[in-house]
């Protein structure tokens, strides 16, 4: 149960994984938003087996959708044409500003913070399920 994590900027796109067990999120790579970003996506879900996208969602402290948010629905929906895994958002507020202050600011800084957003969705989803058992 591996999911792929999401940090959409404009000019780069942080990829993060989780384990085999959807537990903990690590940083994968950043990848150039170019007219390829979609299929370089779907390539890592098929060579890693993602069984969902986790994509960060963007929006101001008040909850309102910020400007990059139009952008991320966009990518959205070219994404669900493109690739046949449940896509789901999670709230993201200044998780590259967390990543910068836990590694310092290097390459990998968005990554770092799709996978800080990646592990807050596999937090809440263990949360659930621990829930329901109980």
């Amino acid at each position: 149960m591996k999911f792929l994590g999401v940090d959409y900027g404009t000019k780069r796109v942080g990829i993060a994984t989780s384990d085999e067990d959807g537990r903990l999120a690590f940083p994968k790579n950043v990848l150039k938003n170019t007219n390829s970003l979609i299929k370089e996506i779907k390539e890592i879900c098929v060579e890693e087996n993602i069984v969902g996208v986790v994509v960060g969602e963007s929006r101001n402290l008040d909850g309102t959708p910020n400007p990059l948010m139009k952008n991320i629905d966009t990518f959205m929906e070219q994404t669900k044409k493109e690739i046949d895994v449940p896509l789901y958002f999670e709230p993201e507020f200044f998780t590259s500003h967390q990543a910068q202050k836990i590694q310092g600011k290097n390459d990998m800084l968005d990554a770092s913070a799709a996978a800080i957003i990646l592990q807050s969705y596999l937090d809440k989803k263990q949360y659930k399920e621990s829930q329901a058992t109980n």
